[in-house]
């Protein structure tokens, strides 16, 4: 480009700066600021469309990594993809070491209950896959087959609404009822997952709960209880031989080993019982909690041990129960009767009741706050309208109490010194402003072992240990929150007994007679 081509040029642009010079400040200022929007717009265009394709090839490549790792041959080959094969600096490794890591969430553990942790159950490793999934249907066709065994031999058991009117004392009738009921499970409601049931169980107490929940029912009859209400009994399959002699009274009522079925509302002989053997009383007989398909529609009620003693007479002639006024027994109270083996005088009004055991009575029955053997008039509590001392008319008797007549005082013929708690119903709906204290009248001594198992405060932990042996009456309660209940219960009546002993200086002695 030679010199007169620059001059031509140049010559525009010169005569456009004379010509900006010579306009006015607003309009060379207006004119400036337009040409820097319009280069600052270019600039950013140019930012913004360097990094979309910036964005655009990274994710491209990406495509093509991903694309060659999805086509790598199970030789360890490299991948399909055209572009890869040719690009001599894309190296891919043959395998890859995958880990694979799962986060467990942390088990909240439950209370740990001593004595009744189920161990672990060891399986055997399977060999192969096959020879699990033999096993499989094996299994399947054997459970099938049991099934439909089952449904062809048990006849359908109409319910205990359908069945009052049924004769039970009929051998034939009742056997061809209940000839086909057992057991619902080989394993046993009786959970002992130690070597050894708690310490206040015995063998025998063991032995007789496994037999409640767990003995095939042979038949059932409904006899005749004296002028009680009639009593229904089961007769279980044992394989304890027992001998014709110690039946021989009783074998039209039960030729072996029997329960007592008693109705759903009577739950509270199930509770009773394990109280009574973690307080060291051991004054109520076994009694669990079962399902009878053919009673209640199925729902879990009281079962108790059958005990032919306490009906040396029959059960026509009804229990060996003691009768005595509550005048009687608050004198019977003041002569100590039988207290250190030392026989009362003729005259003195004893009965052969020893005087301990009515300590023991009155300790049980006010934390269960059961009134039907001290106080059935409910001379000590307000009642409630639907209590049965208010229908059967025994409240009006209470401005007369010493001739009040007690009632359920039982004791075994063979032992007259010792009382048997039968019949323990009793009430948790009851507040600590309307207990019953008339049952603690004329009590000067409680037993020591009861007292100090309310005052170390293990009373909660060992109740828990007990009755978690008992898994149908522990589910029908709604399982640990509604057994929780219950003992919150007994605790806050605990207190108020130990702070009745301490306010009435009652003396804690021990009571092993």
């Amino acid at each position: 480009m030679g010199k007169s081509d620059f001059c031509w040029l140049s010559f525009p642009i010169l005569k456009l700066t004379g010509n900006f010079r010579r306009c006015p400040l607003s309009k060379r200022s207006l004119i400036i600021a337009s040409v820097c929007v319009i280069y600052l717009l270019f600039v950013f265009s140019q930012i913004g469309y360097s990094q979309l394709h910036r964005s655009r090839r990274i994710d491209e490549e990406k495509y093509r990594h991903t694309r060659g790792l999805y086509n790598l041959e199970i030789n360890g080959g490299q991948p399909h993809s055209p572009d890869l094969q040719n690009d001599a600096s894309f190296l891919v490794p043959t395998r890859y070491n995958v880990v694979y890591i799962t986060l467990k969430t942390k088990r909240r553990k439950p209370a740990h209950i001593r004595g009744t942790v189920r161990p672990k159950v060891r399986r055997k490793a399977r060999r192969n896959k096959s020879s699990n999934l033999s096993f499989t249907e094996e299994k399947l066709r054997t459970l099938e087959g049991d099934a439909v065994q089952i449904m062809r031999n048990f006849a359908p058991i109409p319910s205990r609404k359908e069945t009052m009117d049924v004769d039970y004392k009929s051998p034939d009738i009742s056997h061809k009822i209940y000839k086909h009921e057992e057991a619902d499970s080989q394993i046993s409601s009786i959970r002992i997952y130690s070597q050894r049931p708690p310490p206040w169980f015995s063998a025998q107490d063991v032995k007789t709960m496994r037999f409640l929940a767990d003995a095939k029912v042979l038949r059932v009859k409904e006899v005749s209880h004296g002028d009680s209400h009639s009593l229904l009994i089961f007769e279980g399959e044992t394989n304890v031989q027992q001998s014709n002699q110690q039946h021989a009274k009783t074998s039209t009522v039960c030729g072996g080993q029997c329960g007592v079925i008693h109705n759903p509302v009577d739950n509270t002989e199930v509770f009773a019982f394990h109280l009574d053997r973690v307080l060291g009383l051991n004054r109520t007989l076994p009694a669990v909690s079962r399902k009878f398909r053919f009673l209640y529609d199925g729902q879990s009620c009281p079962v108790v041990s059958w005990d032919a003693s306490l009906y040396p007479a029959g059960l026509a002639a009804g229990l060996t129960s003691l009768k005595l006024t509550w005048g009687e027994y608050q004198n019977s109270l003041k002569q100590r009767c039988w207290q250190q083996n030392i026989s009362p005088k003729s005259d003195s009004g004893c009965s052969t009741i020893h005087h301990y055991e009515w300590s023991k009575l009155a300790l049980f029955d006010f934390l269960l706050q059961i009134n039907n053997r001290l106080d059935q008039g409910c001379c000590g509590f307000r009642p409630r309208q639907e209590d049965v001392c208010i229908e059967l008319a025994y409240h009006a008797k209470c401005q007369d109490a010493n001739h009040i007549q007690l009632e359920n005082i039982i004791y075994r013929s063979h032992n007259p010194r010792h009382l048997v708690f039968n019949n323990n119903k009793g009430f948790f709906d009851r507040n600590e402003d309307n207990l019953d204290f008339r049952l603690l009248a004329g009590i000067k001594e409680f037993p020591e072992q009861a007292v100090s198992v309310l005052k170390t405060r293990k009373l909660r932990e060992k109740l828990l240990q007990s009755l978690f042996l008992d898994e149908t009456y522990w589910e029908s309660q709604g399982g640990r929150q509604g057994i929780d209940k219950l003992i919150d219960v007994i605790e806050r009546r605990a207190k108020v007994l130990l702070t009745y002993i301490n306010a009435h200086g009652i003396k804690v002695i021990s009571m092993n007679v």
